[in-house]
């Protein structure tokens, strides 16, 4: 197996979590709402679960928003990756590139969160799902047009 479709789909990964954040950030902005606490307190439920002691609550705190964003570039390009191995030998249309993508890392992050019990998502209200579809979306639409620039299709002989 080559490396290349790993590393182009890691890529890829990272291009679409920078613009899954700045799209959050935007939203913060527009409607001058907080910032989430749900990654801090993921990073929290997952210490605890694998017996992690992250310090005095103090310095706690600290680490714990530290690993947040941490946690969400990780999950970004590693979706990526796997998005790059699977997709290395087939060309797969950009529209359904980015909504495995999107979907994929939403699906993820949020089925996490419930597992966790950070957060219920059937609770959500129509604002909360959009504030959560918008960044996903922007996540796939970044990370699948990444894709598509690093593999053209000339390097699969098609």
């Amino acid at each position: 197996m080559r490396a290349a479709p790993l590393v182009d789909g890691a890529i890829a990964g990272a291009v679409g979590t920078v613009a899954l954040n700045v799209m959050g950030y935007l939203d913060i902005a527009a409607r001058a709402r907080p910032a989430s606490s749900t990654p801090e307190e993921t990073v929290r439920r997952l210490a605890g679960a694998a017996h992690v002691d992250l310090g005095p609550e103090d310095r706690a705190a600290t680490r714990r928003s530290g690993l947040g964003p941490v946690l969400g570039y990780a999950t970004g390009i590693a979706a990526g990756a796997a998005f790059g191995l699977l997709a290395a030998r087939r060309r797969v249309p950009l529209p359904i590139a980015a909504g495995v993508l999107g979907g994929g890392v939403m699906a993820t992050t949020d089925g996490s969160i419930a597992a966790l019990g950070v957060s219920d998502p059937r609770t959500w209200r129509p604002k909360d799902w959009l504030a959560d579809i918008v960044p996903h979306l922007a996540y796939g639409m970044a990370a699948a047009a990444t894709w598509k620039r690093l593999r053209p299709r000339s390097r699969h002989g098609r």
